[in-house]
């Protein structure tokens, strides 16, 4: 089956994704265990990750406002900092100089007459288009979107508009701009996340470009200063998965192997995620004056797993990283707010590089952990026979996959808990069925599988806290997964089609 037959395969059986054949696995190899040192509990509370970014305390969901500016990457986060549920949502803030270890700063927005501050996006208005800085000192500008509660209550469809702040002191102090909003509410109910990116037209001039989520659609946004809106074009009807409204929407420009250029957007859903709840799919093809049109109708997910959701990738990157960088939230709205984390809900993901890579003469697109990560490596352990003990609750794990292209591999504690890892008749699978704490939700504990009908060649996965990365050869496919084990994961034991593994402590 090519990548075209299991393409289509996925569409016509979007409603048994969940009904999956999982490995029969035979009597298991004999074992020898590879030296390592205890087992190291990390001094954090339960479940917190020790390289994710978390919130100190209280509610986070999608990642806004990523940009970068001398020298930092900064990450705005929807946030209610007074509950660990969703609440009045402001936006929290973090900064980092390596995409590893995050400060967190004080809150950039907070809510007010207008409505919640929902999400959104920032830009550096390196030529002070907005006005709303200066030559010599051009400003941060990001656009959000205000939800107003009160509108909402009262049974009005246009409760959601578009908003605009700005700072001139590299991002530790934003104002509201006094014409808010920015963009009204054309009778839309679900009228949000605008992702704002600069685009070169076909006179060789920039202008802004808001992609904007509308009811189950897209619409894009044209504007010279920031402030001034004009609809462009829509995108999404009747292409797509529709199981439910699409929400964080990214217009990209990338190129193919072949070196052309191409326009990917990314559009999360919720529900109607290949796992059940929200997910992220994607669309490959042009984009010209407002108009998107894609190379194809098939629905793809970005990320195969029930965990990345809302992610979008950073603005202004200098031009010598030259990558595409990503960041999503790492929950699913099916369980989100009940998940067993008593003062802070939800980590991000691993920071991830978005690349097009190409399978039987189509493109796809992968998502490869960003380079920084390397430099977590504190130190490292082959296994030499069939089974290990983990050197902490914070790794990294390599294997190359030796026989027939199929795999597995089991992640277990001295409870009997396990999750299990593995590829057979073309589908990828992470089984979490018995892998601890999943009684707050009926949909948590199962196995998740995605469809990869090309050779799987190497695999490398993150353990952190309460979470699981699976990305296979690089992030051709991924299957990101919390898991909560009632003890931390101890042991790994291969069962089959895998080798040269080398283990990573990536305790900070």
């Amino acid at each position: 089956m090519n990548i075209k037959q299991f393409s289509i395969w996925l569409n016509s059986h979007q409603s048994n994704c969940l009904i999956l054949i999982f490995l029969s696995i035979g009597s298991l190899l004999s074992c020898t265990t590879k030296s390592v040192p205890s087992f190291q509990e990390n001094n954090l509370e339960q479940f917190r990750p020790s390289y994710h970014f978390s919130p100190a305390k209280g509610w986070m969901n999608d990642p806004n406002g990523l940009v970068y500016l001398d020298g930092e990457y900064h990450l705005f986060f929807q946030h209610y900092p007074d509950s660990t549920v969703w609440g009045p949502m402001h936006w929290g803030h973090a900064v980092s100089k390596d995409l590893i270890t995050w400060e967190e700063l004080p809150i950039a927005l907070f809510p007010d007459s207008l409505g919640y501050i929902f999400s959104g996006s920032a830009v550096y208005d390196e030529k002070n288009s907005s006005g709303l800085g200066s030559t010599t000192n051009p400003p941060l500008v990001a656009l959000y979107t205000y939800h107003n509660l009160k509108g909402e209550k009262a049974g009005t469809i246009d409760f959601q508009t578009q908003g605009l702040a700005y700072s001139v002191d590299k991002g530790r102090s934003w104002r509201k701009y006094e014409g808010n909003p920015v963009l009204d509410n054309p009778g839309i109910r679900d009228f949000r996340d605008p992702k704002v990116t600069q685009v070169t037209t076909a006179d060789g001039n920039t202008t802004w470009v808001m992609t904007l989520a509308a009811r189950d659609q897209v619409q894009f946004y044209q504007s010279a200063n920031l402030k001034d809106w004009s609809l462009l074009g829509e995108f999404g009807q009747g292409i797509g998965a529709h199981g439910g409204v699409w929400e964080c929407p990214d217009l990209l420009s990338m190129k193919a192997p072949d070196g052309s250029q191409k326009w990917v957007l990314l559009v999360s859903i919720n529900p109607g995620g290949p796992q059940k709840g929200s997910a992220t799919q994607y669309f490959i093809g042009d984009f010209k004056q407002g108009v998107f049109t894609p190379d194809d109708t098939m629905i793809r997910w970005l990320d195969y797993g029930p965990d990345n959701y809302a992610g979008v990738t950073w603005a202004n990157l200098p031009s010598t990283q030259n990558r595409t960088l990503f960041i999503g939230w790492m929950s699913n709205w099916l369980y989100a707010q009940v998940v067993p984390t008593p003062t802070w809900r939800s980590a991000l993901t691993l920071p991830r590089e978005l690349l097009l890579f190409d399978v039987d003469g189509t493109l796809l697109l992968k998502s490869a952990p960003a380079k920084e990560l390397e430099k977590l490596r504190v130190k490292s352990y082959d296994l030499s026979g069939k089974e290990s003990l983990l050197p902490s609750t914070a790794v990294e794990i390599l294997a190359e996959v030796t026989r027939d292209d199929n795999f597995s591999m089991m992640l277990s504690n001295e409870l009997g808990e396990e999750v299990i890892i593995s590829k057979e008749m073309g589908l990828v699978t992470v089984d979490r069925r018995k892998a601890g704490k999943a009684s707050f939700h009926p949909d948590f504990a199962a196995a998740h599988a995605a469809p990869m009908s090309w050779e799987a060649k190497t695999l490398r996965i993150f353990l952190d806290g309460s979470s699981l990365e699976l990305f296979v050869n690089e992030g051709e496919l991924v299957i990101t997964s919390l898991l909560f084990p009632s003890s931390p994961w101890k042991k790994l034991t291969v069962q089959q089609g895998l080798g040269g593994i080398e283990i990573f402590d990536l305790t900070k």
